[in-house]
């Protein structure tokens, strides 16, 4: 998995500055971790992160790469908000097996287990990519790009979005794909024989159906065209089914 920086968020209208935002209600982090993502006006992924409370801050968990450009888009929206966005010494650590003390629960899927704040980073071992490709959790950088449209990725599945929120960046977009129309491509787990790099092209029949991503143990995750991909598919030399 990506490296992960973390950052505070402090002052007294944080949550009033990210519900504006964020594809998630920000109201949820009375309960624990919210996971939502930062969008485009189009509509389009620009991020995704946790956003974990923690006394008077609210921590940003987000992958190393993309974590300097969105701070910097976040702080566009400051204006004269009483909100201040700034490194956290914290580090994250991550595992699958008994929680230790202080932990949390990562809110995407059960299956991706505990996460616990404090000053090392680090993880217990467990098998990440294997876990994704079987629940089909995307990551950032590799099935999440700039043209992700959160819907597609599974981000409702995935407890990263809510419909009833109210208005945030990219609203309008991702409700008219929730409410006016049926999703013809998404990703999706898929069985493969062989490897193919991440990117390339899955076809059938000689049609391009979609793109191969992440594999481990004879699966896949795979962003296709879903009424296309009826029957057999080729990514490189690898098959690739439905299951």
């Amino acid at each position: 998995m990506n490296e992960r920086s973390i950052f505070e968020i402090t002052g007294t209208d944080r949550e009033h500055f990210l519900q504006g935002l964020v594809s998630n209600d920000v109201r949820r982090l009375a309960d624990g971790p919210v996971y939502a993502a930062l969008l485009t006006p189009q509509g389009k992924y620009l991020a995704d992160f946790l956003l974990v409370p923690l006394g008077e801050k609210i921590l940003l968990d987000i992958a190393a790469p993309i974590a300097e450009a969105t701070v910097r888009r976040l702080s566009m929206y400051k204006l004269r908000a009483d909100v201040q966005i700034s490194p956290s010494d914290l580090q994250v650590q991550r595992g699958t097996g008994p929680a230790p003390e202080g932990a949390v629960a990562d809110p995407r899927h059960p299956a991706l287990g505990w996460r616990l704040y404090g000053a090392e980073a680090g993880d217990d071992g467990s098998d990440w990519d294997a876990i994704r490709v079987a629940h089909c959790i995307p990551e950032t950088g590799i099935e999440l790009t700039p043209e992700t449209y959160i819907l597609e990725a599974g981000f409702e599945r995935l407890h990263g979005v809510d419909f009833r929120k109210g208005c945030y960046v990219g609203q309008e977009v991702t409700a008219r794909m929730k409410h006016k129309t049926d999703l013809r491509k998404g990703l999706v787990t898929v069985a493969i024989t062989g490897t193919a790099p991440v990117g390339t092209e899955i076809t059938a029949e000689g049609r391009a159906v979609g793109t191969l991503f992440t594999q481990s143990g004879g699966q896949a995750i795979a962003h296709l065209r879903l009424d296309r991909a009826t029957g057999p598919m080729q990514a490189g030399a690898a098959q690739v089914t439905l299951p």
